[in-house]
C-alpha cells in the first residue's frame, strides 16, 4: 500500500525540472565536449602512436555515448509526434491496467532472480471494480510497451540483493503505481537503464500522467499517476 506519508510529500515535491527531451540534450553535451578536447588534444602537438590509439578508442566510447542518447532523442520526439496527432484520449478499464502491471512483473521475473532482486507486487489498495477509467492517450499495446520498458530499466540499476516494491492504489482521480527500490552505487541519467526511464516518462507525461522521482542516497522512489474519467 501507498503510505499516506509518501503520497504527501511526493505532491509537495516542487516540479521545477527540465523535461525528458530537455536532460536528453543536455547529457549529449559532455560526450560532444569531450570528443572535441580530445581531438583538440591529438592536434595539439605530435603524439605516439599508442597515444593515438588510446585517443580514439576514447573517442569511440564517446560516439557511443552519443549515438544512444540521439536514438533516445528520437524516440521521444516521434512519441510527441504520435501523441500531437492522437485527438481522442484511450480509456482503459482499470482491470487491464492491473492485468499489464502483473503480467509484466511475472515477464521480468526470470530477470530479477538471476540478478537476486525480489520483487514484490501489493494490489491490495487498487479497486479494480469502480466505474472509473484511466485516461490516457495510451492503448493497452502501448502501455504494455512502457512498462516493460520502465521494468526493464529499473532491474538494471537495482542493487543485487534488494527488493524493488510495487503499489497500486485507487484514488478519487487518480490511479497510482509506485515503484521503490535500491539503487547500485554507479549508474547516471546517460546511462541504457537512465535512457529507458527518461523515454518512459516523456511517454507518461505526453499521454496525460503525472510523473514523480525522488532519490534518497540509493533509495529511488517514482510514483506515476494516471487521471480517472468516468465510462
Amino acid at each position: 500500500m501507498i503510505s499516506t506519508a509518501t503520497q504527501v510529500a511526493m505532491s509537495e515535491t516542487v516540479p521545477a525540472r527540465q523535461t525528458p527531451l530537455a536532460q536528453l540534450l543536455h547529457a549529449l553535451n559532455q560526450p560532444l565536449t569531450g570528443l572535441q578536447c580530445s581531438m583538440e588534444v591529438a592536434l595539439a602537438a605530435p603524439r605516439t602512436a599508442e597515444q593515438y590509439v588510446l585517443g580514439l578508442r576514447q573517442g569511440l566510447e564517446l560516439t557511443e555515448r552519443m549515438r544512444a542518447l540521439v536514438a533516445a532523442i528520437r524516440e521521444v520526439v516521434n512519441s510527441e509526434a504520435l501523441i500531437e496527432e492522437e485527438e481522442q484520449i484511450v480509456r482503459l478499464e482499470i482491470s487491464a491496467l492491473d492485468h499489464l502491471l502483473a503480467e509484466a512483473v511475472e515477464d521480468f521475473a526470470p530477470v530479477a532472480e538471476m540478478k537476486g532482486v525480489r520483487i514484490g507486487l501489493d494490489r491490495s489498495s487498487l479497486n479494480i471494480g469502480v466505474a472509473s477509467l484511466v485516461a490516457v492517450k495510451l492503448s493497452e499495446a502501448q502501455m504494455a510497451t512502457i512498462l516493460f520498458r520502465l521494468l526493464d530499466s529499473i532491474l538494471s540499476v537495482a542493487a543485487r540483493g534488494t527488493w524493488l516494491r510495487i503499489a497500486t492504489e485507487s484514488l478519487p482521480d487518480w490511479v497510482c503505481m509506485q515503484f521503490e527500490w535500491q539503487a547500485q552505487e554507479a549508474w547516471n541519467e546517460a546511462s541504457v537503464a537512465g535512457l529507458g526511464l527518461l523515454v518512459a516518462q516523456a511517454r507518461l507525461e505526453g499521454a496525460g500522467a503525472e510523473w514523480t522521482r525522488e532519490g534518497k542516497q540509493d533509495r529511488e522512489t517514482l510514483m506515476v499517476r494516471l487521471p480517472c474519467g468516468s465510462s
